[in-house]
């Protein structure tokens, strides 16, 4: 049976072909949903709880509340830039930018030009005037959020497909704001950074850091120095004995000074680990940089190779407990159960292409370190007898009876010798 309407369906067909060519060729895509099989895990992780940034949850009836928020500071912002950029203007640059902000996208989305012109406008203003209000602690004319609103919105603005893509917005930033305003309005890089100073624990400068979001940027505050990150291989780290299973084959833990997470050190009998604090973000944290390095840095997941190493460490509460006595791991959770079941989570259903060659040499080290004879004999004796306080109390019950009864048989053979060298005496 022939088609009807066979020259609509030429055009459909030939307009299916495009959109795809225009997908390949969109390599500046950075910004994704989280792959389904990751997403199941934890919906909550991906979603936001208070500002929706971007097409992705555009228009969630539960974030509706916040628009009103955003809204004021949007209308703070262009009385701010009233003087050099009018509101006509401000919209000309957005539409300007707005075919280069749908590219960065990797999955289509159904708002016109015009929805999301209006998206980049209100999203944008809203992080500038944002930003800039926290940079200055300056909150005279807006509703300041309280602390616990604060602290969501920060996580918030961290999740992968809650975001705009940074090289736009701050081409946008830098059209309101020529460089020779840079005295009274710091380079939008400058602020970010501010604002999310609470990652920043290498204290890292904005200077030469290129990104291509807010979830970008939290990723590279944990990567070691760009000099010295190791180099990637195809091996997989296979095995990794647990924190109590080390421990028993001798090792010890230590907590490293180093402000990089990913700073694992193993040296004599010494594993050197940076403190984690473990609280109700952490999840979503490690959950989106895992997620982004999927999509967009399959062979250069850094972050994954933590997680991956953390699971090996922590399979049940006792190894959360070793952990935290040594000072490695701050648990603001309370409970010792729900931080394994968080680490033992967070690397289900992740593919790993390779690994990096420092994790897989440590591991190595520490494998051929347990499975010595030595190490090996004092790791069976301990998880054999000396498991609890009570088993080495009554091992070592066992023991010293064993001698006591070794040196009476001893003392009873020295007096049947001697009675026998007294009667061949006489």
């Amino acid at each position: 049976m022939a088609i009807t309407n066979h020259n609509d369906f030429v055009i459909e067909i030939s307009t299916m072909l495009e959109q795809a060519e225009i997908a390949m060729a969109a390599e500046c895509c950075c910004i994704y949903r989280v792959p389904n099989d990751i997403r199941r895990l934890n919906e909550d992780s991906f979603t936001p709880k208070m500002v929706s940034i971007g097409p992705f949850h555009y228009g969630l009836p539960r974030l509706q509340n916040m628009e009103r928020y955003k809204l004021q500071y949007v209308n703070q912002f262009c009385r701010r830039i009233s003087t050099t950029t009018s509101l006509e203007r401000l919209i000309s640059f957005v539409e300007e930018i707005e075919p280069r902000v749908r590219l960065h996208y990797a999955e289509p989305f159904e708002l016109s030009i015009k929805e999301l012109v209006k998206v980049i406008l209100f999203d944008s203003c809203f992080l500038f005037e944002l930003f800039w209000r926290s940079y200055y602690c300056d909150w005279d004319g807006v509703i300041k959020l309280k602390p616990w609103e604060a602290t969501t919105m920060r996580l918030d603005l961290l999740l992968l497909e809650n975001q705009l893509p940074f090289p736009e917005l701050d081409r946008l930033y830098n059209r309101v704001f020529p460089s020779n305003t840079r005295h009274e309005n710091p380079p939008f890089l400058h602020l970010t950074f501010d604002y999310f100073d609470y990652y920043n624990n290498m204290k890292l400068e904005p200077q030469g850091v290129s990104i291509s979001h807010f979830t970008d940027l939290i990723r590279t505050f944990h990567l070691p120095h760009l000099s010295n990150q190791p180099r990637r291989q195809s091996k997989s780290v296979k095995n990794l004995q647990s924190a109590t299973e080390l421990v028993e084959a001798g090792v010890r833990f230590r907590k490293s000074a180093s402000p990089c997470l990913l700073d694992f050190k193993f040296s004599g009998r010494i594993l050197e680990i940076p403190e984690l604090k473990v609280d109700d973000s952490t999840e979503t944290l490690f959950r989106n940089l895992v997620a982004l390095e999927q999509c967009h840095y399959p062979s250069d997941s850094y972050i994954t190779d933590f997680v991956a190493i953390m699971d090996f460490l922590i399979n049940t509460s006792n190894d959360v407990d070793l952990l935290v006595q040594e000072g490695v791991i701050v648990n603001w959770l309370g409970d010792a159960n729900s931080v394994a079941n968080l680490f033992n989570s967070l690397w289900k259903n992740v593919t790993n292409v390779n690994f990096n060659s420092h994790y897989s040499n440590l591991c190595k080290d520490l494998d051929v370190f347990c499975k010595s004879p030595w190490h090996n004999m004092k790791a069976t004796l301990r998880h054999d007898y000396c498991n609890t306080p009570w088993q080495t109390a009554a091992s070592f019950a066992g023991i010293l009876l064993l001698v006591l009864s070794l040196i009476q048989a001893v003392s009873s053979i020295l007096q049947v010798v001697q009675q026998y060298k007294q009667g061949s005496s006489h």
